[in-house]
This record gives C-alpha cells, structure tokens and sequence, in this order.
C-alpha cells in the first residue's frame, strides 16, 4: 500500500511538469536545469515566470523526497542527492545541468559530469 502510494507520488513530480508547457519551454530553451542537490534550478536571468515554475516544481520535488526518505530510513538530502543524479544523467544534450563545481553546463552527447558521491 504504501509502495503504491510512493510510486504514485514519484510518477507525480514529472508527470506534471511534462503537462507545463512553460516549464518545458523554458527548459528546451536551457532557462531552467537539473541542480545536483534534486532541485530544478534557474540558469541566468531570473524572472517571475520562472521562479514560479521552479518553485512550484521544487516544492513537489521535496514532498517526493521526504516521503521517501521516510519510508526508506535515509535522509531527505540523501534521497534528493540520488535524485538530482539520476536527473542529470537522464538530462537530454541541449539541456543543462549542474556540474560538480557549481557551473552550469550544456549537456552534449557525452555523460554529464556527475557529483563524485552519484551511486
């Protein structure tokens, strides 16, 4: 029951992010990207529309991880440091993402650069 419930609840985050055209516009256009810590992030010039799409993600995001994090004995950091890994590295070439050193980087056809603590 409750492993229904987390799937459902993970399903979530990017189901409804893919029903935003906003946030698919702005991540196409490389305005928004994958963070190491889990969280969507805002490349360059913020802007009211933006922060509310990233907000509004991160906040889904966070629910999705707390959760987890319970229900799997670890910490939310923990379960979101895994998360924003496994977004990177499913990162398409044209988007971006953060690098381990903070920048953010175009992803191209090569691997992402990857935190050194991504499982």
């Amino acid at each position: 029951m409750i492993a229904g419930a987390l799937l459902v609840a993970s399903l979530s985050v990017p189901a409804s992010a893919q029903r935003d055209p906003a946030y698919a516009q702005a991540r196409a256009a490389g305005l928004v990207g994958e963070k190491m810590d889990g969280y969507l992030g805002i490349v360059g010039a913020e802007t009211e529309e933006l922060r509310r799409i990233v907000k509004h993600i991160n906040a889904q995001r966070r629910s999705v991880y707390f959760e987890r994090a319970k229900a799997t004995g670890s910490t939310p950091e923990a379960y979101a440091l895994t998360s924003g890994c496994q977004a990177i590295a499913r990162t398409v070439p044209g988007e971006k993402y953060q690098a381990p050193d903070g920048t953010w980087q175009d992803r191209t056809s090569a691997p992402p650069m990857r935190d050194s603590r991504c499982p």
